[in-house]
């Protein structure tokens, strides 16, 4: 059975909100593997314990609604707790925040993206040369699509860290560490949220771009290959088999160095 311990990255106040970013892994990872153990753990409410990491395969760092980017004096306690999974040798995954934690941890940047923020889907992702070659980015074609929603973006990426995805709104929108013991797999969207969970993230929002309303849109795409095609994806890109792709990727891998 393999063991998953997810780091929530919404503060306790916005839990008590009902935002949160472990809900989706664990619905996701309840369709991809449903025997598996889940753990979930939440620094902004206490430190990670030592003990937590005890019998655990694969560490998840989720995304967050915070205000802060995560170099900020706030997000110093996910800093310390993936400091302290790097420190395990542990594979790590980590989607939106969880990607720009890993920057910030391994050295490189992050800031608010020039783009304006990325909402609904990220469109017409392209594996790099490496990402193809990669086993994260496996089923992956040119052009892909995935739900994300996010401000910040990686603006740097650390010393041997290997870029694998990007698009026009974001460069960085995979990449992995794999150096120092470290062994960290991440994407700047979210292949673990719905459609309907973007349109429930946005805080109420329902304008985005250009003007153009997406709730409605995002409200029925998991289900409508016609929407998903109205947002600008694939009209079976929302598909779980499809959205998930790098999390079935991400635990083949959890699953092989466990045995």
């Amino acid at each position: 059975m393999t063991s998953i311990l997810i780091i929530e990255s919404n503060t306790p106040e916005l839990l008590a909100k009902g935002k949160s970013g472990a809900v989706p892994f664990v619905r996701a990872f309840q369709g991809l593997a449903p025997e598996s153990r889940i753990v979930v753990e939440c620094p902004y409410a206490a430190p990670l314990r030592e003990d937590a990491l005890d019998g655990i395969d694969g560490v998840v760092f989720s995304g967050s609604g915070v205000a802060w980017a995560t170099d900020a004096d706030e997000a110093a306690p996910l800093r310390a707790s993936m400091a302290q999974v790097f420190d395990t040798g542990r594979p790590v995954w980590g989607s939106c925040n969880g990607l720009q934690l890993a920057a910030v941890v391994l050295g490189g940047a992050v800031g608010a993206s020039p783009n304006g923020m990325e909402v609904g889907l990220a469109k017409d992702i392209a594996p790099t040369v490496a990402g193809k070659l990669h086993p994260m980015m496996a089923g992956r074609d040119d052009g892909y699509c995935v739900p994300c929603v996010h401000r910040d973006e990686v603006q740097r990426l650390p010393d041997g860290a290997v870029l694998l995805a990007g698009n026009a709104h974001s460069p960085v929108q995979a990449m992995a560490f794999e150096a120092g013991g470290v062994d960290f797999w991440g994407v700047q969207y979210h292949p673990e949220m719905t459609a309907l969970d973007v349109a429930g993230s946005t805080g109420g929002r329902s304008v985005f771009g250009d003007g153009e309303d997406l709730t409605p849109h995002l409200m029925v795409a998991d289900n409508d290959p016609e929407a998903a095609l109205r947002l600008g994806g694939q009209a079976d890109s929302l598909i779980p088999k499809v959205r998930t792709r790098e999390l079935s990727n991400w635990l083949a891998h959890v699953r092989a160095r466990a045995n």
